[in-house]
């Protein structure tokens, strides 16, 4: 990144600052960490260069930039504005091999790149940071497994690292085995072959994992399958299917890319309707199975892409409204959008605040605060189809009046740290009530002057500094620890809530 946000220094611990006063705040947010990421993979896979505009810049897509550099491709960035960058994929239109992939701590990287070195002219090795060694991996590698790829992990089975070796690559090794009984076999046999090869490519190919701790095993599968010689059925058997709206956003990308992709369910074992790929639900698939369908072909987004902003990385800066009370706004809302974050305003109004979206694209969200008692806890609460905004909703949660159960995220003990038990501790170390529970995290009500400062622990995850910068806003003292790794998603977390903070009634 040429920003020198990127490198800007922060205090750490860094001093959360409080609201003196009711938030009268415009906000801009930077492009949507999911939808770059995707729109990167895209891009790649494809065969003429693609422009994203709008693109985010962020430790997590700089990583992907790095990645895909790796297997020979070309990220070119305007020398005018960063977030424009033009993608042009190898001419040849196969990956290079024989490389390392550093996957940082982005799980997008981790489970979206290793179905390119399906790909590759060569086996490709994948590592990342210390933590990301934690984060499971097993699901997506036991797909590419059954797509024809070999995994080696050189540690703890079904975690970074690892190499991947492509398919052609292990069949041109068998290939070579057998040259001299290939070398005798007659021309009826060689048509038997061929025969047999055009059947092999018209038959679907099946793949079963089970996707219950990341729809990103999913998402990087249908990317991976886009450009497979032969059709391929995707089918997840588990209890649960966590974050169905980002694999619906890959299966609309996908779409808008020339691929065929369609989704059917069955829930205790009766088949379901198939289920149009931009369709609203948002709920997790309450489902013992699905099965996605993809007829591979050529792969192309279109010359030019707009990306949104990230409306999951909206939640702290909306969310403030409610806790500082006031006036928050963030322009360029979309009217629809396969984010999970869309979901945002409405359970911002769960929780008793004004949410509008204006003609012009602007989301308006207005609150009297939490010191007034407008704002009250939501119950019981599914929260599965958008569970990456948990902290931002728990801070909310721990301030308002009446408790708050979060359910259907239980997946999110496999995020960049378990982020229930996290939320749990740092819940509690600032007096507040909290516990576990099997899917998710309940949070009791208490008096807000009972609440305390403390150094607030972020465990290297974007979104717990987001939700500690949130406790503080009424809290006083609190302190957040290496709040830099905002970075992962957003260039400069303290100045813009230092700007949002310096607009006010």
């Amino acid at each position: 990144m040429t920003d020198s946000n990127s490198t800007r220094a922060y205090p750490d611990p860094w001093p959360a600052p409080l609201a003196a006063h009711p938030l009268d705040a415009t906000v801009t947010i930077p492009g949507s960490k999911s939808l770059s990421n995707r729109y990167l993979i895209l891009s790649t896979l494809g065969t003429r260069p693609v422009t994203l505009v709008g693109l985010l810049r962020s430790r997590d897509t700089d990583l992907m930039m790095g990645a895909l550099k790796a297997f020979g491709v070309k990220c070119d960035v305007d020398p005018d504005d960063e977030t424009t960058v033009t993608v042009i994929p190898p001419a040849s239109g196969r990956f290079h091999g024989g490389e390392t992939v550093y996957c940082g701590l982005a799980g997008t990287v981790m489970r979206f790149v290793p179905g390119l070195a399906l790909h590759a002219d060569a086996p490709v090795r994948f590592d990342g940071d210390a933590q990301a060694y934690k984060r499971p991996m097993k699901p997506l590698l036991d797909g590419l497994t059954q797509m024809g790829a070999r995994v080696d992990y050189e540690g703890e089975e079904g975690f970074l690292p690892f190499t991947i070796t492509p398919p052609q690559v292990i069949d041109s090794a068998d290939s070579a085995d057998s040259a001299d009984s290939a070398d005798s076999a007659d021309s009826a046999d060689s048509a038997d072959s061929a025969d047999s090869a055009d059947s092999a490519a018209a038959t679907e190919l099946h793949v079963t994992i089970d996707s219950s701790g990341s729809s990103q095993f999913i998402s990087g599968l249908l990317m991976a399958a886009s450009r497979f010689p032969r059709p391929v059925a995707i089918t997840h058997r588990g209890a649960h299917l966590p974050s169905l709206p980002h694999i619906r956003m890959t299966m609309a990308d996908l779409q808008a890319s020339g691929i065929s992709v369609t989704m059917d369910a069955t829930a205790d074992g009766k088949p379901g309707d198939t289920v149009d790929a931009t369709a609203g639900d948002s709920a997790t698939a309450a489902v013992h199975a699905v099965t996605w369908h993809v007829t591979p072909g050529e792969v192309q987004l279109p010359s030019r892409v707009v990306v949104e902003p990230d409306l999951s990385n909206a939640a702290p800066f909306l969310g403030a409204a409610l806790i500082a009370g006031g006036t928050v706004r963030v322009p360029n809302w979309p009217e629809n959008t396969t984010q999970p974050g869309g979901l945002l305003p409405q359970y911002l109004r769960n929780f008793g605040a004004d949410a509008q979206r204006s003609a012009d694209g602007v989301m308006t969200v207005t609150s009297d605060g939490v010191a007034s008692g407008g704002v009250h806890g939501l119950g019981d609460f599914d929260l599965s189809a958008a569970g990456e905004i948990a902290p931002s909703l728990a801070a909310i949660a721990v301030l308002a009046h009446g408790d708050t159960a979060l359910h259907g995220i239980a997946h999110l003990r496999g995020h960049e740290t378990n982020r229930l038990a996290a939320l749990v501790a740092e819940i509690t170390r600032i007096g507040g009530d909290a516990e576990e529970l099997d899917d998710g995290i309940r949070i009791g009500s208490v008096p807000l002057a009972s609440l305390h400062g403390a150094v607030m622990e972020t465990y290297a995850d974007h979104r717990m500094a987001t939700f500690a910068a949130m406790i503080g806003l009424v809290v006083p003292g609190v302190e957040v620890t290496n709040v830099a790794t905002t970075r992962k998603t957003i260039p400069d977390f303290p100045g813009m809530w230092n700007a949002m903070l310096a607009q006010h009634r």
